[in-house]
């Protein structure tokens, strides 16, 4: 994993976590929430792209059913958003 995937699966793991990470070195700073092992930082990068992946999916169904109770085509609502 590179720095900005460890940061996001981080942030995704523990939204108010205070750390830094200076590289792969993850010094753990908060009080409050427990550091999460490499395992778990694995297995939460993998949820975290699983969780992209469904909300990109219900984002695109979303739009379809909207643009079918409209009637109108993705390049019709284009046009009339510019």
């Amino acid at each position: 994993m590179n720095h900005s995937e460890i940061l996001t699966t981080l942030q995704y793991l523990r939204p108010s976590a205070e750390f830094v990470l200076r590289g792969d070195d993850l010094e753990w700073l908060d009080t409050k929430q427990d550091k999460p092992t490499e395992a778990e930082i694995q297995a939460g990068w993998t949820a975290y792209q699983a969780a992209q992946q469904v909300e990109a999916q219900t984002k695109a169904a979303q739009k379809a059913a909207l643009l079918n109770r409209l009637g109108i085509t993705e390049d019709e609502a284009k046009l009339l958003l510019s």
